[in-house]
């Protein structure tokens, strides 16, 4: 509990140097039990320097500040997923686009199948540009945060069990300044 009577949210905090440490380290998280929703990346520098009202050289005085600007870890299997996800709808979507229309029409099979082939190339290479514009939106956001001093990883933890467990798994990754400490809960009610 904090001195105002609010209970408090413990999380494991651990900063990373390369993007494959973090991502073992979050590997290893789920496979002990750990939920997606229990762990926190930092968000942007923008998104973080929006909330807290000014700008921060390094993440070291982020690690433990409540009013850090976070986004939940989502598991997109790295950006090559992405891009192929991305890639495979705007072709389904553009070969359907193209060949609804003909075979509606009551054109001929090999007409259908042509559209189909340009609809989906269309598509496939609008789904290429998107798919590069995420893959450097990630590279450009993992650069940031090593240029502020690494990728900060937090870990809700609910009992003594789970703090040993996470901190050991952030160590056993190569995480640097791993420990634990207790926030305020904003969602609780006074």
């Amino acid at each position: 509990m904090t001195d105002s009577g609010k209970p408090l949210v413990r999380e494991a905090v651990g900063v990373f140097q390369t993007e494959k440490d973090m991502q073992a380290a979050i590997d290893d998280l789920l496979s002990n039990g750990f939920n997606r929703a229990e762990i926190s990346l930092l968000a942007s520098t923008e998104a973080v320097e929006a909330k807290l009202g000014h700008s921060y050289k390094s993440v070291k005085a982020l690690e433990d500040d409540p009013d850090a600007a976070i986004t939940a870890y989502a598991n997109i299997e790295g950006p090559g997923a992405a891009e192929g996800a991305v890639i495979g709808t705007l072709a389904y979507l553009g070969a359907l686009a193209a060949f609804v229309p003909i075979v509606a029409g009551g054109g001929a099979l090999a007409a259908a199948l042509i559209a189909l082939g340009v609809g989906g190339g269309s598509g496939a290479t609008i789904g290429a540009l998107l798919a590069r514009l995420i893959e450097k939106h990630h590279a450009d956001y993992i650069a940031d945060e090593l240029a502020h001093g690494g990728l900060v990883l937090w870990v809700r933890t609910w009992n003594k069990a789970d703090e040993a467990t996470a901190t050991r798994i952030l160590k056993a990754h190569s995480g640097a300044d791993v420990h634990v400490h207790g926030l305020p809960d904003v969602d609780a009610t006074s």
